[in-house]
């Protein structure tokens, strides 16, 4: 029962989105071709008329990640088109990938040692969205003209399993593992909604810092840990244990939303947190200001839908 409202809570908020984002029209592109899989991305450009710039400089352009647990997720949900619209609105082009589904069909054993054993699975998984992400930008910066994108001009921003590729993608660019990038690249910014990095080799460690990130969390959630998730090395570090080791190491330039008592409903949150991501995009991203934010958000009106767990995912 728990994992069909798993799966429901990725489409239940699109009851609630406007039939205005009927007026979108992406271009979609097939980007790579992989495993017999065939990868698209949609690009949305910023609307007619829209502010391009802030204060004299371009606003970047947003790609989005879409979650569900490696398992499930689409790139162009109803509830994320009306996200998608309010960036265009607002000045902001928006591209929306497909990646991998690395642990589609798998289950997990009981117990910690079943938890361990999958680990292995979650790192590839994990894995195969960064490398996914990676050819979509290697795509984009191929055909940047065509695309009108500015590839030295892009937030990476995910949901859940799409915020975990996001931040673990900064992660391998701080750390020199770039793949098949452009020489050189670097996010200007990363948007992360419940997210966190799955590590096999210990807890990650960051040599340098990252580029200006916003982290949204639940303090409750039970999907994506908040804080950590395993044991000997191997699991998942949530985004409390990121914005510590930012804030030991001196680094500036992040900022942490602590959603008090919420779920993993906050992977959810786009639409409803434009307030902070707009101040994000606007002073920390384009303008390039170090501030650092660290807040508990206590928000009653704020809708928690489920708390699910790994347990209602991915075990029968």
């Amino acid at each position: 029962m728990k994992k069909f409202l798993f799966f429901l809570l990725l489409f239940l908020p699109a009851l609630q989105a406007s039939a205005q984002t009927q007026s979108l029209n992406p271009e979609t592109y097939l980007f790579a071709s992989k495993d017999t899989c065939s990868l698209y991305m949609d690009v949305y450009r910023p609307a007619p008329g829209a502010p391009t710039t802030y204060e004299g400089l371009p606003k970047p352009t947003v790609i989005y990640v879409f979650g569900g647990g490696f398992v499930t997720g689409e790139r162009d949900g109803e509830f994320l088109r009306k996200w998608f619209k309010r960036l265009t609105d607002n000045g902001y082009g928006v591209v929306s990938i497909d990646y991998r589904l690395g642990m589609k069909g798998y289950r997990m054993g009981k117990g910690l040692s079943g938890a361990y054993k999958a680990s292995d699975q979650f790192s590839f998984s994990q894995q195969l969205g960064v490398e996914d992400l990676f050819s979509a930008i290697s795509f984009m910066a191929a055909n940047a003209e065509e695309l009108g994108i500015d590839t030295g001009n892009l937030v990476v921003s995910g949901s859940s399993a799409g915020a975990i590729i996001s931040l673990a993608a900064e992660y391998e660019i701080v750390n020199g593992r770039t793949g098949t990038l452009p020489e050189g690249f670097n996010f200007k910014g990363v948007m992360s909604f419940a997210g966190g990095i799955i590590s096999t080799s210990g807890a990650p460690e960051y040599k340098q810092a990252p580029c200006p990130t916003l982290l949204l969390h639940g303090t409750a959630d039970q999907a994506v840990a908040y804080k950590k998730y395993g044991a000997v090395g191997r699991g998942l570090w949530g985004s409390d244990f990121l914005a510590a080791q930012w804030e030991k190491k001196g680094f500036g330039g992040w900022c942490i939303y602590r959603f008090k008592d919420r779920s993993h409903s906050v992977a959810a949150y786009m639409d409803y947190l434009w307030d902070i991501e707009q101040a994000f995009l606007e002073k920390n991203v384009i303008q390039g200001n170090t501030r650092t934010i660290d807040a508990l958000v206590d928000d009653p009106s704020l809708p928690d839908w489920f708390n699910i767990g790994l347990d209602d995912i991915y075990r029968k």
